[in-house]
Formats: C-alpha cells, structure tokens, sequence
C-alpha cells in the first residue's frame, strides 16, 4: 500500500510543478493568469492546450482547443474551421479576446492567437 501512496504523491508533486512552470510561462509572456481574468474582458492568456476537437456549435463546424495555463482552462473556439495548421495537443501558444460563457465553461470565440516556437 505505501508504493500506491508514494506514487499517488509523487504525481501530485509532478503536476503541481508543471503547473507552475506554466504559471511562470503565462507571467513570462506578458499575460495574466486565466483564473485572474473577469469574464467580458478582453484578455490575452498563454498556455498548453490539452486537447483539439472538432465540434459543431449551434449547426456550425467550430474547432475547439482547451487552453491550461496552470491556473485555470479556457476553451478557444474557432466558428467555421476545421483545421488550423500548428493548433494541436501539446503545443503552447497566446491567445487574445474576449472572455464569455457557454454554459459554467469559460471560452473565447474566434481568438487572435500566436504559436510558441
């Protein structure tokens, strides 16, 4: 039992760091965290995105990324896109906009974004 307990602790220690290590990336890059930013304003965030999707909103292709940025997520939402070349899982970037609601989820519609090297 104290080798699932010593692993259990392990991970959380490694997840704690990563966040913030994101933290520091986000400060780093000029933005503020995302749990900082109020909803409605405009916001430039930087982060990992977790995941990409392709997901219809409201009848209409939209492609959706979550961004972390070891603080909070944000779900960038692409109306009319498929695809865009470089927004994939893992990848790190900037996104500016304006903060709304869908639902209790915290997005941006259509952000203006930049790609980490």
């Amino acid at each position: 039992m104290s080798g699932l307990f010593s692993r259990t602790l392990e991970k959380l220690s490694l997840e704690h760091q990563e966040a913030d290590e994101l933290q520091e990336d986000a400060a780093k890059a000029g933005c503020s965290l995302i749990k900082a930013q109020p909803d409605r304003c405009m916001a430039t965030v930087h982060g990992t995105l977790r995941s990409v999707t392709l997901r219809p909103v409201d009848g209409v292709t939209a492609l959706e990324a979550e961004l972390y940025d070891g603080s909070d997520t944000i779900t960038l939402i692409w109306l009319g896109r498929r695809t865009i070349e470089g927004v994939d899982a893992g990848r790190r970037l900037t996104a500016h906009g304006r903060i709304g609601r869908r639902g209790s989820e915290r997005v941006l519609y259509n952000p203006a974004y930049e790609l980490e090297a």
